[in-house]
């Protein structure tokens, strides 16, 4: 297998590779010479022959004889052969030399040649040859390659050049065989790498789960510039993806066919071809499909996929990869959903979800952030949950993310003009637009929202949504409808659910949204909160923790971490976590005082209370905030002490006092103070006191004094 490693880890001899957007490593792959590619013994193994008709077994050994390699099928007299029909030194074209059989294929065997046109005595120019039709007719033959002219002109530097198409006669049959000429790629095909890919034990293995997000990755923009140019790939598989120095190449397009093409025959793969292409055709969401396939069979062992598993996923908890990548499964799911429309709008969305899901995957493994700006939602509007307390529905849905405006929407120019606008500003702006756009409505959705005025933002949404009636100007017109299943709906649904603290609903909603975006933080963060709010302190925890291991930017997911490991009384793991909040982040002050506050409530000996009071001692807080403190302070450690404060049986208040002796003692210092009853008791007096003096308010200022006046040491005098 390529040797492979997380980005910043080192490789020898490794360099920094494209793949994966560097940030994963390979050792490059070097060119192999085309010599030594070919096969020595080219016959095709007997458990690979099929009829190309019926796809029936053919050429099986009986009654103890090997299978033939040449005959005919018994169930419709199709004609096969499983040995090369080229031999070395053929010349197809009277250009290209045939040096020896590379592969078989679907369409027969693949050659490697020497194009001597353009070949010399010092240089050589290695070309591949791929059977692309076998006909009889030599019309038939001529009208299909022209067919095909069109793939010379692709260009992308992840597909394979296309230099020309050849044909010659058959030596055993002299029909007229039709052979596209391709660049010689000396890589290693992704199968081969696969194959031969061994744990330390040197017993076979599935590839790393961010390599295979990396070809993945690699592979999408070749994809992309088929689809763009109206061409379908139609066959993507492991065997048809090479890896070759630093990058990847698509280097069959036997099957490429125009998306408008009704006539040509269709191949592809069982176990990777999408299910309704036998009835419905190739499409851009079944060219998508079939590299989910190809990114499932690549990164577990998917026994049964051509079978068995041919169109569906396994079930999540019996693959202990998918169990551990909730993200990697939910894009599996919708990258091989039965409904096209569900799929991947097109190669570049899907390339940008694994890039997502390949952060995310990295960052869990090494703690290392990989932080990136999304394409499709803002940042967080502000941190929910700024401290280890209760979490509030209404707090959350004002403070997610939220999507960002499609630049092409025609409202989209006036909105930029409204970003910084006061809710009831933007929604009389808005409410006067005549003719509203989805992106006009959403933006009025989000400004009722923040307005507070839940029942017309769920009106505008379903406006939105087309689905009825919206409050607007009179004359004005209704707006045009968002696509169906555009994910914005349920999270904005998502959003007016929290409002109205209907947290099984919002739940469900970030869950669907998550399906759809599953590389997105934001999707996580949301359904990571909704989770917490439904009381799935697990779940909660597990997305937090992806959230904040990719990106720091996102405060509230080490909140809510912190949140849920001290609900499993992980108080240790909870303030590590606060302490991993940069000094840079404006929320570096809150994660201190939270982690304070931990040491306090769990204090389990002095050193708890010595490193509450040390960290108190570095915050730059306001007098007021520092006093709050202190007074939890001293009361904790009072309370770690096993002193009562209430004194409400006043016999024992008065034997405590006249004994003169502390109750306990201990090594360490809080807030400057011994660890004994009586220096703790005037460090809370002195700290009451201070709070009271900064109170405006008479009587809150006499209730502080009392207290301090309580808590003072019993003296004689």
């Amino acid at each position: 297998m390529a040797a492979v490693a997380v980005a910043g880890t080192p490789v020898a001899p490794a360099r920094r590779a494209r793949l994966g957007e560097n940030l994963v490593a390979f050792a490059p792959m070097p060119l192999r010479d085309p010599v030594a590619a070919m096969q020595t013994d080219p016959v095709v193994p007997e458990n690979q022959r099929f009829c190309v008709t019926c796809h029936e077994p053919v050429g099986r050994a009986r009654d103890g004889q090997p299978g033939r390699t040449q005959g005919f099928c018994s169930q419709d007299g199709t004609r096969y052969s499983f040995v090369p029909a080229l031999a070395p030194g053929d010349l197809i074209d009277n250009r290209y030399e045939i040096l020896g059989a590379l592969a078989h294929g679907g369409l027969g065997w693949i050659y490697v040649g020497r194009d001597r046109n353009i070949s010399d005595a010092s240089t050589d120019r290695w070309v591949v040859l791929k059977g692309l039709i076998n006909s009889g007719d030599a019309d038939a033959m001529a009208a299909a390659v022209a067919e095909r002219r069109f793939l010379v002109e692709v260009d992308h530097p992840g597909i394979v050049k296309i230099h020309d198409f050849a044909s010659h006669p058959d030596p055993a049959t002299g029909d007229v065989v039709g052979y596209i000429v391709m660049e010689y790629v000396g890589g290693r095909s992704l199968r081969d790498l696969a194959l031969h890919s061994r744990d330390a034990d040197g017993n076979r293995t599935p590839l790393p789960l961010p390599q295979v997000l990396a070809y993945g990755i690699g592979a999408l923009p070749a994809l992309g510039h088929l689809h763009d140019r109206g061409l379908l790939c139609c066959d993507f598989k492991p065997d048809n993806v090479i890896h070759v120095e630093d990058q990847l190449k698509l280097i069959d397009l036997g099957a490429v066919r125009r998306v408008d093409d009704e006539r040509s025959a269709i191949y592809g793969t069982p176990g990777y071809q999408a299910p309704e292409v036998g009835s419905a055709g190739p499409s851009v969401a079944s060219d998508l499909y079939t590299v989910g396939r190809t990114l499932a069979v690549l990164s577990f062992d998917f026994g049964g996929f051509s079978t068995r598993y041919a169109d569906t996923l396994p079930a999540r908890d019996d693959v202990a990869l998918l169990a551990a990548q909730e993200s990697y499964f939910r894009l599996l799911r919708r990258a091989t959903h039965r409904d096209p429309p569900r799929r991947f709008g097109s190669a570049s969305e899907m390339a940008d979800q694994l890039l997502g899901v390949l952060r995310e995957v990295l960052s869990a493994a090494d703690h290392v952030p990989r932080p990136s700006t999304s394409g499709l939602f803002s940042p967080g509007r502000r941190t929910f949950g700024p401290h280890v307390a209760t979490l509030t529905a209404p707090d959350v849905a004002a403070s997610l993310p939220l999507p960002l405006v499609d630049p092409t929407d025609p409202g989209a120019a006036l909105l930029a003009t409204l970003t910084a606008a006061e809710p009831r500003q933007t929604i009389r702006a808005l409410a006067a637009v005549e003719r509203r756009t989805v992106e006009v409505s959403l933006a009025l959705t989000r400004a009722y929202l923040e307005a507070d005025d839940i029942g017309r933002a769920a009106n505008e949404l379903r406006a939105a949504a087309g689905e009825g009636p919206m409050v607007a100007a009179a004359g004005s017109a209704a707006p045009v409808s968002a696509a169906p299943g555009d994910w914005r709906l349920d999270w904005y649904r998502g959003l007016i659910a929290l409002a109205n603290a209907d947290i099984p609903l919002a739940r469900q909603l970030f869950d669907d949204v998550y399906a759809v975006v599953p590389g997105e933080i934001a999707a996580r963060l949301a359904f990571a909160a909704a989770s917490e709010l439904d009381h799935d302190i697990t779940g909660a925890q597990r997305l937090y923790e992806r959230v904040w291991r990719v990106d720091h930017e996102y405060p509230s997911a080490a909140f809510g971490l912190a949140r849920t490991l001290a609900a499993a009384d992980d108080h240790g793991g909870a303030i590590a976590v606060l302490d991993e909040v940069p000094e840079a982040s404006i929320q570096y002050v809150a994660a201190q005082i939270a982690a304070l506050r931990l040491r306090l409530v769990r204090a389990g000996d002095a050193a708890d209370l010595v490193d509450a009071s040390a960290r108190l001692e570095r915050l730059r807080l306001d007098a007021e905030q520092q006093a709050t403190l202190a007074v939890e302070m001293f009361r904790a450690a009072l309370a770690w002490l096993g002193v009562p404060l209430d004194r409400a049986d006043a016999a024992r208040r008065a034997r405590i006092g006249r004994s003169g002796r502390r109750v306990a003692t201990a090594a360490g210092r809080v807030l400057d103070q011994p660890l004994t009853e009586r220096d703790l008791r005037l460090g809370l007096e002195r700290a009451y006191r201070a709070l009271a003096a900064m109170q405006s308010d008479t009587l809150r200022r006499y209730a502080l004094v009392d207290r301090a006046n309580a808590v003072r040491p019993w003296t004689m005098f």
